[in-house]
């Protein structure tokens, strides 16, 4: 019959519909029972977070579609940041503005000692150059006192010379008691080092290259030549042809 069979498709197609609406809805209960269990086994012991190193859940919407994870490396863990403790960077920072004081007031000391030190050794070298200038000063006082005395005096020509040779004895009194001796000349056999022959007499009494003649005083200090004596020397030529 018309009616009856018309009836029949409906009552199956409606019966189909109902069939597909449980069938999805147990495949969507049995797979958010999966997601669940998973999300059980990936959480750590005494946390809700998932475990270090255990792969990532993933959410199904009704859909049925995951979002986008990204993958994390196997083995990489974050290291943790330290919380910063102000307190203790500025009790650090205290500690090095002592050290940076304590350092500029040493080295102002020092540069201070070392000015010091030099000016002293300045100060002592002058000292030391006076005294030794005064030393050798103090023994020509007497010296320019009687050749003032000489200039004063009134007496014959003899008289004069004679002062004159007294004062010429004292001075070299006073060389002698700074060390300071005249070169041997006549008498002695020329020596280059400390005599400058200016010329030759020609003779034949005296040996080849004596001193002869002296014609301006040669001085030296202990074993130090201060200058040479200029000397007239023998010529003897016999002795040289001999």
């Amino acid at each position: 019959m018309p009616g009856s069979g018309d009836g029949t498709v409906e009552a199956a197609t409606a019966k189909g519909i109902e069939e597909d609406a449980l069938r999805v809805r147990g495949l969507k209960d049995r797979d958010l029972k999966g997601v669940e269990l998973k999300e059980e086994q990936l959480k750590p012991e005494g946390g809700d977070g998932p475990a270090t190193g255990a792969p990532q859940t993933v959410e199904v919407g009704e859909a049925g579609a995951a979002p986008p994870q990204r993958a994390s490396s196997p083995g990489t863990s974050v290291a943790p940041v330290a919380p910063v403790d102000a307190a203790a960077l500025k009790v650090e920072l205290e500690q090095v503005r002592g050290e940076r004081d304590q350092l500029m007031d040493r080295l102002a000391r020092m540069q201070a000692e070392f000015e010091n030190t030099r000016r002293r050794e300045v100060k002592e070298r002058a000292d030391a150059r006076d005294y030794a200038v005064q030393r050798a000063v103090e023994p020509f006082l007497a010296v320019m006192d009687n050749f003032q005395l000489a200039l004063k005096a009134d007496g014959t020509q003899e008289q004069l010379r004679a002062g004159v040779e007294l004062i010429l004895k004292q001075m070299e009194e006073a060389l002698k008691g700074l060390h300071v001796q005249a070169v041997e000349t006549v008498g002695k056999q020329f020596d280059p080092r400390v005599h400058e022959a200016l010329g030759s007499i020609e003779t034949a009494e005296f040996p080849d290259h004596q001193v002869m003649e002296e014609i301006r005083r040669g001085y030296k200090i202990r074993e130090k030549l201060l200058r040479p004596a200029l000397v007239r020397i023998a010529a003897n030529s016999k002795q040289v042809a001999e």
